[in-house]
């Protein structure tokens, strides 16, 4: 049999809950229900470090934030981009034959306007155009940008200095070009395999940035909030930053999330559509899933980067219907594991360095994995004025911030902190009783419940795989 072609597929800042169905969240999206009834889906997929570039990095490469050193987003100030002799699934999958394509959002390099006030190809605060070459990790065919959230005016760059503007909804536009590489494959789809990368930045806010027509699928609609949403004002980013809130605003604030899923899942189904007409169904590998979540007011916060369901959790679909029967699993499903996943599926070498696990047995094969399988998960203080706190006390602010393990059942969270100072917390949750995660277990030691201690000895191993120098006992 040929090598599988792969359309890998994944939004910005879509929650795990916010798919129809998964009965949590009141969205619609009927094209994504019907893809996870023929895929294997992963119900408990989480993001090993719920911010963009971290994710995209882990994506990647197979490898956690501190081995990658992409531990928080590449942005103004930071000297933080992945390094361009990181082998990652794009130079594999190019090495073996394939033909490459990255469209979207890459949040990957350093922002231009590190090196100069007015970079020659126009970019603007955390963007970048990423020239071909070595820092394009492998994609050959390339529409992308750093990080930019107009969606209605979005910008690209192909393989000059020369900005690409447009005025249409961002995800739309991508999806043209995403079925133009389509097209442009199935000429020569018996003679070369092809894999694509579509980013799509909504659901990620500016949330009111949403085609009418989306947003009339809500109008009205009488809202109910999950168990955990505070609608205080302000709301908080885990992180210390203050959004305005309020019962009204997060209101009309996850009216217009949804509404962008909604728009993802006719753009999804347009790919789909497109893959049958061109004889390419059968034996494309099409993964649909997220960069990480987004809290809307869960535990009073906004955005992403705390250890809640809300934040880490992402939907994770993968449909082959050569090799892949229909599955639903609630093994813990990782960021690193999917890279190693993926080329086990193909058939492809997997790097040595590569430090998630592939799970393509579980999904070709026989395989049955009764293990209580664990998963790490990190987030560090990124923000200029908390690395320049954690500085000015001497301290390395990669050591501080949060880490977690979770299994099937538990997550198991040790927490130092933003700002140097904050007392550690020690928080064990059950998820079967308490989804919502309400009423963790407040600990001073992990060996005050069995449980957390077999969790924290998990999370030690972690720690010294990843290099990771954070303390779990003072």
């Amino acid at each position: 049999m040929n090598k599988p072609n792969l359309l890998y597929v994944f939004a910005d800042q879509w929650r795990r809950q916010a798919i129809g169905r998964a009965k949590a969240d009141p969205v619609i999206t009927p094209v994504m229900d019907r893809f996870a009834e023929e895929s294997a889906e992963f119900k408990q997929a989480v993001s090993c470090t719920p911010l963009c570039s971290p994710h995209r990095a882990a994506l990647l490469t197979g490898k956690y934030a501190l081995s990658t050193g992409v531990y928080t987003n590449c942005k103004l100030g930071l000297d933080i981009m992945l390094s361009p002799t990181e082998k990652g699934i794009g130079v594999v999958l190019k090495e073996a034959g394939y033909n490459t394509g990255y469209i979207g959002k890459w949040h990957l390099d350093l922002p231009e306007q590190q090196a100069a006030d007015n970079p020659p190809s126009g970019a603007r605060h955390w963007d970048a155009y990423t020239p071909p070459g070595p820092k394009r990790q492998g994609f050959d065919q390339w529409y992308s940008y750093g990080a930019f959230d107009q969606h209605f005016a979005p910008h690209y760059w192909q393989d000059s200095e020369q900005m690409i503007e447009i005025e249409q909804w961002s995800p739309e536009h991508e999806t043209d070009k995403a079925l133009a590489f389509l097209d442009q494959h199935s000429s020569r789809a018996a003679e070369q395999p092809f894999a694509l990368f579509l980013s799509w930045n909504p659901p990620h806010s500016p949330f009111d940035q949403v085609p009418e027509k989306y947003k009339q699928l809500y109008a009205g609609l009488e809202l109910e909030m999950r168990a955990n949403v505070t609608a205080s004002d302000p709301l908080l980013i885990h992180t210390g930053e203050q959004v305005a809130g309020g019962k009204e605003r997060l209101e009309e604030h996850t009216r217009n999330y949804f509404a962008a899923i909604s728009g993802l899942d006719e753009q999804f189904g347009r790919l789909l559509h497109h893959l049958q007409a061109l004889g390419l169904h059968d034996n494309t590998i099409v993964v649909l899933t997220s960069d990480h979540g987004e809290l809307l007011g869960s535990h009073g916060m906004m955005a992403k980067h705390s250890w809640h369901e809300e934040s880490v959790g992402v939907p994770f679909m993968l449909r082959w219907p050569q090799k892949v029967k229909p599955l639903v699993t609630d093994l813990p499903l990782n960021t690193v594991d999917i890279m190693p996943t993926l080329l086990g599926l193909c058939e492809l070498p997997i790097p040595e360095a590569v430090q998630g696990e592939n799970l393509s047995d579980l999904l070709v094969g026989d395989a049955e994995r009764h293990d209580d399988r664990t998963v790490y998960l990190s987030a560090f203080p990124g923000r200029l004025e908390a690395i320049e706190a954690f500085r000015a006390a001497g301290l390395d602010n990669r050591r501080f911030g949060w880490r977690a393990v979770r299994n099937k059942r538990y997550a198991y969270v040790v927490n130092r902190g933003y700002f140097p100072g904050e007392p550690v917390q020690k928080l064990l949750y059950d998820l079967e009783k308490d989804p919502y995660q309400l009423s963790p277990l407040l600990l001073k030691e992990a060996c005050e419940h069995p449980v957390a201690l077999q969790l924290e000895a998990e999370l030690a191993k972690y720690l010294k795989q990843s290099e990771d120098t954070f303390v779990l006992t003072d």
